[in-house]
């Protein structure tokens, strides 16, 4: 009797194992991979609503919160992606509310899928790095100007932030020489690209050529709008010997000294 309740025990036990072992899952038809069947209960396939991505991608998502050194990102996937201060802007020093706000949509660099601590983590920075090169690279080609801000004064020029560090040489800030460099700290400004060499980051920019280009421009405007035995008025910027000059709204026009009077003038001083 003992044998036979032992059998049937262990017979019962094997039918349970059974029953709580779950089928393979089954993805229902026309659902696009959406939609799962398992023991005949229908459930989402939350595994086919991920972003695939690999490390060196760049990827979209939404900034869900913002702490004193990092900010969280959603971007689709089974966990939110981190970006560390250190990786939100080319700046030394980052507060992370000045870069970014709640809600905002960032594109981010995958830097690893998961680290020792099994954090997604990402880069803002890089993915910006990454467009900003292309980006300089048609500009450098073209011709055309790149716009950024000054965010650092240093020896010998300015670092401008265009996405990476660009350095303004302090010969080439203005068409005159600037004596102080700290008043266009935190500026918005136009350079040319001079030079690049992208295996070594390095961007190197002028401001004086974009001036240059301006009055050259303004220059052609002037004498496009000149005739000959046309009134016009201007101020005296200089006076020399032979007679003096006068800017014309940014082009300067010489007034001889025999052009000066009727009468004779031995020095323009004398009559201006």
């Amino acid at each position: 009797m003992r044998g036979r309740r032992s059998g049937a025990n262990l017979r019962r036990r094997v039918t349970d194992t059974q029953t709580l072992t779950p089928t393979t899952p089954r993805v229902v038809e026309g659902s696009n991979g959406l939609l799962l069947e398992i023991d005949g209960q229908i459930v989402p396939n939350y595994d086919a609503t991920l972003v695939p991505f690999e490390e060196g991608d760049v990827v979209t998502g939404k900034v869900v919160r913002i702490d004193q050194d990092e900010v969280l990102v959603d971007i689709g996937y089974k966990s939110e992606g981190v970006i560390p201060s250190n990786e939100l802007s080319i700046r030394k020093s980052v507060d992370p509310n000045e870069e970014v706000e709640l809600g905002e949509e960032v594109d981010a660099l995958v830097l690893t899928k998961e680290d020792q601590d099994g954090r997604l983590v990402l880069s803002k920075k890089r993915a910006r790095f990454e467009k900003a090169w292309r980006r300089i690279e048609a500009a450098a080609e073209s011709g055309e100007p790149v716009e950024g801000n000054v965010i650092e004064v240093v020896k010998g020029g300015l670092i401008i932030d265009l996405g990476v560090r660009g350095f303004l040489p302090a010969s080439l800030v203005d068409i005159r020489r600037v004596q102080d460099l700290d008043e266009f700290m935190g500026q918005k400004i136009e350079c040319k690209v001079i030079e690049l060499n992208r295996s070594r980051n390095n961007v190197v920019l002028s401001r004086r050529a974009v001036l240059e280009e301006e009055r050259k421009e303004v220059r052609q405007q002037i004498l496009d709008r000149l005739q000959p035995g046309q009134v016009v008025e201007g101020s005296i910027s200089n006076i020399v010997d032979f007679g003096a000059f006068v800017d014309l709204d940014g082009i300067d026009g010489l007034i001889h000294i025999s052009e000066l009077s009727w009468s004779h003038v031995n020095h323009p001083s004398e009559i201006l």
